[in-house]
C-alpha cells in the first residue's frame, strides 16, 4: 500500500495522462477555535490524454463526505490509503470532493496555534513537500500546475491571507466569507492560507509604473517587537536587485510576509504569501548576525518568486534548482545590492553555509547535488547541506567559471522561456551554455552528478634565499564514506591564491593570482622566483567548493595571528579550515580551543565569533578526550567569563559571551554569577538581562541542579508566552534527575500530544552533555522505539525524535554496535535508515577525534 508516499514513476505516469486547469477550494474555518476538523470542498477541472484511463488524486483526511466525478457520485470506498481512485476518465473532467480535514499541531498542513497571551487561535498552512493534500484534494506533484481559487469562511474578527490579494470579506454575524481571485498557474505546494486575528503593516514597492503592495503580519502579542521598516528596507533592496538581474518583473499581484508561530523551517516561498518563523520577530536583544540571517532568509524567499514559483522543477530530483539558486541569490544580493547592510555576506556564507555543506558531504548519505529522488520519502530527508549549501557553492563556482554577466544573461533567458512552467537541469544549463559559449556538460557531470569533496593543498619548495623554487596545487579526492553511492572524483576548480605578509601583527594581502586547477597537480609558475610570503592561502575569495589546507609555515603563522587578517573573508576561510581539520582528526580538540582563545579576541565579525563559539563547545563535548574534557570546559568557561567582563558594554560581543557562559558555567562562582544576573544581585555594565537571556541563564542553572521547579515556574509566570512555555519545558527536561529525564522521554516518545515546538524544546533540554550517566539507559529505549515512531508519527515530528534523541553524546563503541545491530534487524525504510546512519557517523567521527586529542595530550 502506498500510504502517503508517491513514487517518481507514479508521478510521471500521472503527468503524462493529465493536464490540470483549475482548482476551486472552499474551506470552512468558522469553528477553528474548537480545533478538530474543518470542512474542505474541492472542485478540480482537468483533461486526460487517454479517455477511459484511471488515475488517483491525493487526500489526507479523517473522512470524505462526497466524491463526484463528471456528475457521477462515487462510493466513498474510492477514498483509501490517502488516495481517491478516479476510474474511467473523460477527455474533460470535473471532480468534486467534500471532506473533513484535520487541523494539526505539527507544522504540516493547516497548523493550529492558540496564543497563551490572548487566547486567540492562529492558523497557517505549510505544504512543502506533500501537504496541500491535508487541506484539499490535489494532484500532489510539482509539474501538475493549475490556477487556484480559494473561498474561505472564518470568524468575522479574523484576517485571511492567501496567494491572491485579500478581498473585502462578505457576510454578517459571527463569520465572513473571503473570495480570492484565481492565482496564476502554480504548483500545489506553494499555495497558502494564513488566518486569524493577525495584525498587519503595509507599504508598497514602486519602480516606474510598477507598484507591488507589500504587507507584514504577525500576532498582536509580538507587534511591539516587530521592526517593519528594517524588513521593508531589505525587501525593497531585493526587489531592485532581482528585477534588474533577472530582467523579469515580479510575477505576482502582491507580496506579503507573514511571521507565524511554531514554523518548522526558516521560511516558505508560498507565491506572494511568504511564511516565516516568528522567532525572526526578536523579543530580546540579538546580535547583528541574527539580523543578517533574517535578511538572508527574506532575500532567499523573494528569489524563489522567480526561481521555484514562476519556474518550478519538474520533479524533486531538481530540488537543488530551487534551493541552491535561492541560497546563492541571497548571498550575492546582500553582497552587491546598493545600501546593503551586509556587504560581507560571502564571509558568512563561507563560515556557515559551506561548513554545513562540508559536513553533509562527508556523511554516508552524501549524494550528488542532482540527487536521485525515487519517492516523497526520499525528498523529505533531502533538504540538506548539499541541496542548499553545496549547490549554492557550486553555483558560485559556475559564476566564476562563466562570468557573472553571462550567468545572469542565461538566467534571464531561462525565465523568459519557461515562465509559469516546469523545467529540468538541462533547461538551465542550455540557457547558460548559450549565454556563455561554454560547454557545461563536463562541468555538470563533475559537479552536479557526483558526490564527495576535494581537498586542495599547496606544495612548494624554497631555495636557500627563501625564494619559491616550485609551487603547485595538489588535489585529492578522499574516498566516499562507507555506504555512500558512487566514487570520488577530481574536479575542475577556479580558485584564487592569496599572498599575505605580516606587518605589525596585521596580515595584509599583497597579491592575488587566479587560476584553473585540474587533475591531481596544477603548477603555478607565477609564484616561482618570488620571496615566500608569511601566508599562502588557497581558494582566497572562496571561489570554489573544496576543503583547503595550509602549508606548515602558513599554518604556524595563522595559528599565532589568525585575528590579524585585515579582511573578514580570509579569516573566515582559515577558521573554517581549522574547524574542518578538527572534525577530520588533523587538529586536536585542545589545539582548536587554543586557537580559538588566541584568535577570538581579535575577531570583529560577530557571525564568525558565534560560529566559532558553537564549534568550540561541540569540540569539547564530543571531540575532546573524556579524561581531559572537564579541564578544557573549565578553561573555556573561565575565558568566557573574562571575555564577558572585558567586552564593550552593550556590544554584540558582550551578548555573545554572556550566552557562552550561560551554556558552560560550572564553578560555584560562575553559577552564582548567573543566578545573580537573574535576581539582580550581579550586574555586568551594559548587559541587558532581558527575556531570552534570562531563559538561557536559567536553563544552565536548571541543568546543573541550581534551579528547581519553583524557579522555572516563577520565570514562566514572568513570561507566560508560547516561547516562555517552550523554554520552561526545556528547563524541566534539563534537570539532572532520573525523574526529569523519565518525564521528558515519556512526553516525547510515549505520547503524541506535544506540539512540534514544545517537543523540540523538550528534546533539546533532555540532551545535556554533562549528564551522560543519566542518558545512558535511554540508548536501549531509543532503539526499541525508533521504528514505531517513524511509522506512527508525521514526518516532521518523527524526524525531530529520530535525530534529536539518538544517543549521540554516548561516544563509545557500544553505541556503534547497538546502531549496527538495529540496522541489521529492523529493516528500516531508506529514509529512516539514512537518518540513523547519519547519526551513527557522528559518533564514529567523534571516536576518531577523541583518539587524536588523547594522543595530543600525551605529547
Amino acid at each position: 500500500m502506498p500510504g502517503t508516499n508517491l513514487t517518481r514513476d507514479e508521478a510521471r505516469t500521472r503527468a503524462d495522462l493529465l493536464h490540470v486547469d483549475a482548482y476551486e477550494i472552499e474551506l470552512d474555518l468558522s469553528s477553528a477555535r474548537e480545533g478538530g476538523t474543518f470542512r474542505s470542498t474541492t472542485v478540480v477541472r482537468f483533461t486526460a490524454t487517454t479517455p477511459g484511463a484511471a488515475t488517483f488524486i491525493d487526500l489526507v483526511a479523517p473522512s470524505v463526505e462526497e466524491i463526484v466525478l463528471n456528475g457521477v457520485r462515487l462510493d466513498n470506498s474510492a477514498f483509501a490509503d490517502s488516495r481517491i481512485a478516479l476510474p474511467d476518465l473523460a477527455a474533460e473532467n470535473e471532480l468534486r470532493v467534500v471532506a473533513d480535514c484535520a487541523y494539526t499541531n505539527t507544522g504540516e498542513g493547516l497548523h493550529l496555534f492558540v496564543d497563551p497571551v490572548d487566547g486567540e487561535t492562529y492558523l497557517y498552512t505549510q505544504f512543502e513537500v506533500p501537504d496541500a493534500r491535508r487541506v484539499f484534494a490535489s494532484f500532489e506533484q510539482p509539474d501538475l500546475k493549475a490556477a487556484f481559487t480559494f473561498t474561505v469562511t472564518a470568524p468575522a474578527t479574523w484576517v485571511v491571507v492567501s496567494n491572491s490579494p485579500t478581498p473585502e470579506p462578505q457576510g454578517e454575524g459571527d463569520t465572513r466569507v473571503w473570495s480570492f481571485a484565481p492565482t496564476g498557474r502554480i504548483s500545489t505546494y506553494i499555495t497558502a492560507l494564513v488566518a486569524g486575528p493577525y495584525v498587519g503593516v503595509f507599504d508598497s514597492y514602486e519602480n516606474g509604473e510598477q507598484k507591488v503592495p507589500l504587507g507584514i503580519y504577525c500576532r498582536p502579542s509580538l507587534r511591539e517587537f516587530l521592526d517593519p521598516e528594517a524588513i521593508f528596507e531589505v525587501t525593497k533592496q531585493g526587489f531592485d536587485y532581482f528585477q534588474e538581474k533577472f530582467d523579469f518583473p515580479y510575477p505576482f499581484a502582491k507580496y506579503d510576509q507573514l511571521f507565524v508561530p511554531e514554523f518548522n523551517a526558516g521560511a516558505m516561498e508560498n507565491a506572494g504569501a511568504v511564511t516565516l518563523r516568528d522567532q525572526y520577530v526578536f523579543r530580546s536583544k540579538v546580535t547583528d548576525a541574527a539580523y543578517e540571517a533574517r535578511a538572508a532568509t527574506i532575500l532567499h524567499e523573494l528569489a524563489h518568486m522567480w526561481f521555484g514559483d514562476l519556474v518550478t522543477m519538474e520533479w524533486w530530483n531538481d530540488l537543488w534548482l530551487n534551493e541552491s539558486f535561492a541560497t546563492y541569490a541571497e548571498a550575492v544580493c546582500q553582497a552587491e545590492a546598493p545600501g546593503s547592510r551586509w556587504p560581507n555576506s560571502w564571509t558568512t556564507f563561507a563560515n556557515q553555509m559551506k561548513t554545513w555543506a562540508y559536513r553533509q558531504d562527508q556523511l554516508p548519505s552524501t549524494h550528488p547535488i542532482m540527487a536521485e529522488i525515487n519517492d516523497l520519502e526520499d525528498v523529505q530527508v533531502n533538504f540538506d547541506g548539499i541541496t542548499y549549501a553545496k549547490g549554492a557553492s557550486v553555483l558560485k563556482q559556475l559564476v566564476a567559471y562563466v562570468g557573472q554577466d553571462a550567468f545572469f544573461e542565461g538566467v534571464r533567458a531561462y525565465f523568459k522561456q519557461h515562465a509559469w512552467g516546469n523545467t529540468r537541469l538541462g533547461d538551465l544549463l542550455g540557457a547558460l551554455e548559450k549565454a556563455s559559449g561554454r560547454d557545461l556538460k563536463s562541468w555538470s557531470a563533475a559537479w552536479l552528478e557526483t558526490a564527495g569533496i576535494n581537498v586542495l593543498r599547496p606544495a612548494l619548495t624554497l631555495n636557500t634565499d627563501g625564494e619559491i623554487e616550485s609551487f603547485a596545487v595538489l588535489q585529492t579526492a578522499p574516498a566516499l564514506p562507507a555506504g555512500a553511492k558512487g566514487e570520488a572524483v577530481l574536479r575542475p576548480h577556479r580558485i584564487a591564491v592569496g599572498l599575505y605578509e605580516l606587518n605589525d601583527g596585521a596580515l595584509v594581502r599583497t597579491d592575488r593570482i587566479e587560476l584553473d586547477v585540474n587533475g591531481p597537480r596544477t603548477e603555478v609558475p607565477e609564484l616561482v622566483g618570488r620571496h615566500r610570503p608569511a601566508v599562502i592561502l588557497l581558494n582566497d575569495d572562496d571561489l570554489t567548493y573544496a576543503k583547503v589546507r595550509l602549508d606548515e609555515d602558513s599554518l604556524a603563522v595563522v595559528t599565532e595571528n589568525l585575528g590579524g587578517f585585515t579582511e573578514a573573508l580570509p579569516r573566515a576561510l582559515c577558521w573554517a579550515s581549522a574547524w574542518d581539520m578538527t572534525r577530520d582528526g588533523e587538529l586536536a580538540a585542545r589545539d582548536y580551543l587554543t586557537l580559538a582563545l588566541s584568535g577570538l579576541p581579535r575577531e570583529s565579525d560577530i557571525g564568525v565569533v558565534q560560529s566559532v563559539q558553537r564549534q568550540v563547545k561541540l569540540a569539547l563535548d564530543v571531540y575532546a578526550d573524556p579524561n581531559w574534557r572537564e579541564q578544557g570546559l573549565a578553561r573555556w568557561a573561565e575565558a568566557a567569563e573574562q571575555a564577558l567582563r572585558d567586552a564593550e558594554p552593550g556590544s554584540d560581543h558582550q551578548l555573545a559571551w554572556a550566552r557562552v557562559l550561560g551554556s558552560v558555567a560550572r564553578t560555584d562562582g560562575q553559577l552564582d554569577l548567573l543566578a545573580g544576573l537573574l535576581d539582580g544581585g550581579a550586574v555586568i555594565p551594559g548587559l541587558a538581562v532581558d527575556t531570552e537571556l534570562r531563559w538561557a541563564l536559567l536553563g544552565r542553572l536548571a541543568a546543573t541542579g541550581r534551579a528547581d521547579e519553583a524557579a522555572i515556574g516563577a520565570e514562566l509566570a514572568r513570561d507566560n508566552t508560547a516561547a516562555g512555555q517552550e523554554h520552561a519545558a526545556s528547563c524541566r527536561a534539563a534537570r539532572p534527575t532520573a525523574e526529569a529525564k523519565a518525564a521528558a522521554w515519556a512526553s516525547v516518545v510515549d505520547s503524541d500530544e506535544l506540539t512540534n515546538y514544545v517537543q523540540a524544546a523538550v528534546i533539546g533540554g533532555f540532551q545535556q552533555a554533562d549528564q551522560r550517566e543519566l542518558l545512558a539507559p535511554y540508548a536501549e529505549k531509543y532503539f526499541a522505539a525508533v521504528k514505531g515512531v517513524w511509522e506512527s508519527r508525521s514526518h516532521e515530528i518523527s524526524q525531530q525524535i529520530i535525530t534529536g534523541l539518538y544517543p549521540a553524546l554516548l561516544v563509545e563503541q557500544g553505541t556503534l554496535d547497538a546502531t549496527d545491530a538495529w540496522l541489521t534487524a529492523a529493516e528500516p525504510s531508506p529514509a529512516l535508515r539514512r537518518q540513523i546512519v547519519e547519526a551513527r557517523a557522528g559518533v564514529e567521527r567523534a571516536l576518531r577525534a577523541q583518539a587524536v586529542d588523547r594522543a595530543a595530550g600525551e605529547r
